[in-house]
């Protein structure tokens, strides 16, 4: 609860959901994971690549949803591999980040990667070095084997007939996006962020709803042309609780360099410090979290425009009765000072 030092107005703020399906939680559980990115990120030029599979392998990942855990392994065995190429004495190691994102924009279930992947590695004798050209084709076909080596190895033989037939649909492979971004990383940052923890849709492509249909709308992806969409609203339902990921999963996964056993490398010494990042967590995020996406302050009071003061509930673990801290404090709900609530238990008012 919040209160107004100048008019005694009275406002609720509820606990965090955590669900990525909130549009308040998703966002900020969008703005940790890109700070925490942030912490690891080395100041390098980065590339955005895209990973996406073959449509008769989605039923595969919706039926058994365990089986993702082989999109991360394919794509960091194929990246590792290609920096290894480039000199098999050095055994380049690049920094690469794998985010997993489940939907399209129709909301289906279109499972693929989203990575980024520093355009350079750190050697075995050589600190870094530069790579400008990505071997596109060996990215395509590597991936592609080692995906369906992988599934095939968990599935079992009925998996060998999609197998073969993927092989002869798909003659040069999956497609990856790997095209040269040319952002800084401080870009690149919050273009990856856009795909961090975000709601399946945002509440602004939901057009209107009246008890028995949603309609939506987005850009296809093809061509860029708006597409308007009803369906009924059990069917909007159950495209959205299909996304909800299995607990414990983690859904974003730091390879090379970036990952947590390399950390100690002298290499990452330009990452934020833990002090730094110690002061961030301290900070009060959600205020200006809901300000800057949102556009208005929560903690402005509706009435006369003051900020609202934090009036904690709870004092020794024991709940306070609202009902008494309501006409304790409208008996005085016209002080003009915080002093005129000193009738509170400390702490309870701050």
């Amino acid at each position: 609860m919040y209160i107004c030092p100048n008019c005694g107005n009275f406002k609720f703020t509820a606990f965090r959901c955590h669900s990525r399906f909130c549009p308040t939680c998703g966002n900020m559980y969008s703005i940790d994971r890109t700070t925490a990115m942030s912490f690891k990120i080395i100041d390098v030029q980065h590339r955005h690549c895209v990973f996406t599979i073959d449509d008769s392998l989605r039923p595969f990942f919706l039926k058994d949803r365990s089986l993702l855990n082989c999109l991360f392994s394919a794509v960091n065995s194929v990246i590792s591999r290609m920096f290894h190429k480039e000199n098999k004495s050095e055994l380049f190691t690049p920094g690469f980040i794998c985010v997993l994102h489940t939907f399209g924009r129709d909301l289906k279930w279109n499972p693929h990667i989203h990575c980024l992947v520093s355009e350079g590695g750190v050697g075995n004798t050589l600190s870094w070095r530069h790579f400008k050209h990505f071997n596109y084709h060996f990215l395509r076909d590597a991936f592609q084997t080692a995906l369906l080596n992988e599934l095939h190895q968990k599935i079992g033989p009925a998996f060998k007939k999609v197998k073969s037939a993927i092989y002869a649909k798909d003659k040069n492979g999956f497609y990856v996006r790997a095209m040269p971004n040319k952002c800084n990383p401080s870009q690149v940052i919050k273009y990856i962020g856009r795909y961090l923890g975000r709601p399946v849709i945002a509440t602004s492509r939901i057009d209107s709803y009246d008890g028995d249909f949603v309609t939506f709308h987005y850009n296809r992806h093809e061509d860029n042309k708006l597409i308007t969409e009803t369906v009924p609203v059990l069917e909007f339902i159950d495209r959205l609780t299909q996304h909800i990921p299995e607990k414990h999963f983690k859904m974003i996964r730091y390879y090379g360099i970036y990952a947590r056993h390399r950390n100690s490398d002298n290499f990452l010494r330009k990452a934020i410090s833990r002090e730094k990042h110690n002061f961030f967590l301290s900070l009060n995020r959600w205020r200006d979290s809901i300000l800057h996406s949102f556009g208005y302050d929560p903690l402005k009071c509706p009435n006369c425009g003051k900020t609202m003061l934090f009036l904690e509930l709870y004092f020794n673990h024991n709940p306070v009765p609202l009902h008494e801290l309501y006409e304790k404090a409208m008996q005085k709900h016209r002080c003009r000072s915080p002093a005129s609530f000193s009738y509170l238990p400390k702490p309870l008012f701050s």
